[in-house]
């Protein structure tokens, strides 16, 4: 029995309620100033703020990037050309070195205690081979006298047959020991070139950009996979290359003597010109798979700047460059679909009926109370980093909305716009973007309740 009552209160209690709500915002509508707070805080859609940017002639320039580092352009490895100590390394890793100026002096006493014995046998076999010349002689003048004697019959054929042959091996004594001198005096050579290779003399002025040996330690003659047998690496760090990877999709433009900006990234905020010296012919895989071919940067280096071998870098390379043309920032540019865009841009002579995506610029036409959008359809044409060239449907000077980014994804034709900052193409504060009503009362349709639900 109470819990009857006690919904039977709940009951006459909601009633009231709705009652007094109903009748509430029934006389609540009647009174302007609630009408207008209504409109104000309610039903107002505040207009879309946008960046504003008038279409120019310029210039535009198609670029293609590619990373890469920058390295010296001359640049050589110091290796051992004997097996040998070091025993004196005058500069060391950073220093700057002027063209033959010591920069390696090896253990020479082995090399030239080689030489010093190849000297002596030098002069052995120089002393063997004037024995064989005189022994030559002798049996030369014998064989002549026998060959007399034979024509009197005063000595056998045999006898002078037997004086040939010892001639003849006294020939070839001594074309043998004339050979033995020959590599002697080949050996000699080679001795002293080993003794001198003992002395290593920079190639060209530079500076030791690696130094990977010490005073003490052996090197040894190798390859240069053998780390061992590079001692140093001198480089000309006034000349400045940079080794660009441009990915092979991009490769058919770029020619040798282009112009080009090079971005280095441990000098962030500056560029520094440059030019394509070489454009490499064999494609090359990087490690991620992608294929791509080497362009050489010459780069225009301040003198006042070391660049370390190695930097890290992008390169700008300037492919195609136009002049006078009418360019609108890229972002301003965007994709709609042909059938959401009104019907007489629809019917345009630019758009293309058989596809189903266009491009549009929105414009900013000023009015009264509030500015609108407006898309227009374009024909775009090549782009640089920033601007994209208006080929057609776009006059210069024309006020285009180019951003922000997040509005233009969902801007049409008719939203209401205003300038960045607060304020309206003609100087006037936001609007509501519902028509004015010049009635004190709302739609006599609406029902109190339903105003009422509306306020709250």
């Amino acid at each position: 029995m109470e819990y009857r009552t006690v919904w039977k209160w709940l009951a006459i209690v909601f009633a009231v309620s709705v009652v007094v709500c109903g009748v509430g915002g029934y006389f609540a509508s009647k009174d302007a100033r609630v009408k207008d707070w209504f409109k104000a805080s309610v039903l107002q859609q505040k207009p879309v703020e946008v960046r504003v940017e008038a279409a120019a002639m310029g210039d535009v320039t198609r670029v293609v990037n590619a990373p890469g580092s920058i390295e010296p352009k001359t640049k050589v490895q110091i290796s051992a050309q004997v097996i040998a100590r070091i025993t004196d390394l005058p500069f060391r890793e950073g220093e700057y070195v002027r063209k033959d100026q010591v920069v390696v002096r090896l253990d020479s006493r082995d090399l030239a205690a080689s030489l010093e014995s190849a000297q002596a046998q030098l002069r052995g076999e120089q002393a063997r081979l004037r024995g064989n010349e005189a022994s030559y002689e002798q049996a030369e003048r014998d064989m002549k006298r026998r060959e007399a004697l034979l024509k009197t019959d005063d000595e056998t054929k045999a006898n002078v047959e037997e004086a040939q042959e010892r001639m003849l091996r006294a020939r070839a004594a001594v074309e043998s020991s004339r050979h033995g001198v020959e590599q002697v005096k080949a050996n000699i050579l080679r001795a002293t070139k080993d003794l001198e290779n003992t002395t290593i003399v920079a190639p060209f002025d530079g500076t030791i950009t690696k130094l990977n040996a010490e005073v003490g330690e052996l090197v040894v003659v190798g390859t240069l996979n053998n780390a061992s047998s590079v001692i140093m690496e001198i480089a000309d760090l006034n000349t400045m290359l940079m080794k660009a990877r441009v990915d092979e999709s991009n490769i058919a433009p770029v020619k040798a003597g282009q112009t080009c900006r090079v971005f280095a990234n441990a000098y962030s905020g500056r560029s520094f010109t440059g030019k394509v010296e070489r454009v490499g012919l064999k494609r090359q895989v990087d490690r991620d798979g992608t294929g791509y071919f080497e362009v050489e940067v010459l780069v225009d280096k301040p003198k006042e700047l070391i660049f370390a071998s190695g930097l890290t870098a992008n390169a700008d390379i300037e492919v195609q460059r136009f002049t006078g043309v009418t360019k609108v920032p890229s972002q301003a540019i965007v994709d709609r679909k042909v059938d959401d865009l009104p019907s007489d841009l629809i019917n345009g002579p630019l758009v293309d009926r058989t596809k189903a995506i266009t491009q549009v610029v929105y414009l900013f036409d000023p009015g009264t109370p509030s500015a609108k959008a407006r898309a227009v359809v374009v024909k775009t044409g090549p782009s640089d980093l920033t601007h994209t060239i208006i080929e057609a449907g776009l006059d210069v000077g024309a006020r285009v909305i180019v951003g922000p980014f997040r509005a233009l994804t969902t801007l049409k034709t008719g939203a209401e716009v205003s300038e960045e900052g607060g304020k309206t193409d003609n100087g006037s504060k936001p609007v509501s973007m519902l028509p004015e009503d010049d009635d004190d009362e709302l739609d006599s349709g609406a029902t109190a309740s339903t105003e009422a639900e509306a306020l709250a």
